[in-house]
């Protein structure tokens, strides 16, 4: 079939109507508070020299996927709140497949990339400034963005490349890998292999780098005597542990286990974590318990009062 003229249809949620209009409520604050929250951290970051070091350059960056993943995904999903039926393109689909895979696969990278920050920090204080220095945080950064947007182009050519029949019905609220690889008339054996060994090295690797800079974090926490250092130090990695178990933990249950395991409906309700939860939470726990933040904030505000008296 010629996919120009394919049409995918949108499940969405099923719900009565008033149901629908919370639902579109819930979800339009939920896209206001993230957008204005990963801005807001956007803004402090670029404005406030006191917040010019390694950490925030790749919360910077952590903070641009949230907008591109939650903006690919939620103001078309909004729109199919309130409609019984809704169609798109296969271009498009595959547009906001593209989109929202690479905003993922970044998200997973600069997790691990902030975990080595953290190992480095706390492991090796003496050489954290020759080590995570300005050139290092724009190659990794760079190198996170690069991979993300040419592997997730060849698995997203490779999709486009399938034979799609009449039936195109996705019981989803948005284009993902599995639900388009089950409307091909075409074998996709080959495709889903592939499909899961590269998410599984894309979730897999940066995870088990987390996990190693952890192990090397810990042993050095427990080196360290007073209880009151302790808790210091480890508050400094409170945040990102607690996004990196929100974000990993959601991805594996929706990517890595069988789908024997798991019914659509729980996997359509799980990609809400990572693609509505998280990128709403990332930048409360980041700046919620963070003296800098509330600082550059303070400054921030009182700018403006004095700028617009």
């Amino acid at each position: 079939m010629d996919l120009i003229s394919v049409l995918i249809q949108l499940l969405g949620f099923h719900a009565p109507q008033h149901i629908k209009y919370f639902i579109f409520f819930v979800f339009f604050i939920i896209y206001c508070a993230t957008i204005c929250g990963n801005l807001l951290i956007i803004t402090l970051v670029s404005y406030s020299k006191s917040l010019h070091s390694p950490m925030y350059f790749f919360l910077f960056h952590l903070s641009v996927s949230d907008i591109l993943l939650i903006t690919t995904i939620l103001p078309n999903m909004l729109y199919d709140v309130l409609m019984e039926e809704t169609t798109m393109p296969f271009s498009g689909c595959i547009s906001q497949l593209y989109f929202f895979a690479v905003a993922g696969m970044l998200e997973c990278l600069l997790l691990a990339v902030m975990s080595f920050d953290r190992y480095s920090a706390i492991c090796r204080p003496l050489h954290y400034n020759l080590i995570m220095n300005l050139k290092f945080c724009w190659v990794m950064v760079s190198i996170c963005w690069a991979l993300s947007i040419f592997v997730i182009f060849v698995y997203a050519l490779i999709i486009s490349q399938l034979q799609f029949c009449d039936l195109n019905i996705i019981d989803h609220y948005f284009c993902d890998f599995d639900p388009i690889l089950e409307l091909s008339c075409s074998d996709t054996i080959m495709v889903q292999i592939a499909l899961k060994s590269a998410i599984a090295i894309v979730v897999v690797m940066p995870f088990c780098t987390i996990i190693v800079s952890y192990i090397y974090i810990i042993v050095t926490i427990f080196k360290i005597h007073s209880i009151s250092g302790r808790k210091k130090v480890f508050s400094t990695c409170s945040s990102h542990l607690t996004v990196v178990s929100i974000y990993y933990g959601t991805l594996f249950c929706v990517h890595l286990i069988p789908s024997r395991g798991k019914t659509w409906n729980s996997s359509k309700y799980l990609s809400l974590m990572y693609t509505l939860v998280t990128p709403l939470l990332n930048p409360i726990i980041y700046s919620l318990r963070n003296k800098d933040f509330k600082n550059a904030a303070g400054k921030l505000i009182n700018f403006l009062l004095v700028y617009y008296q």
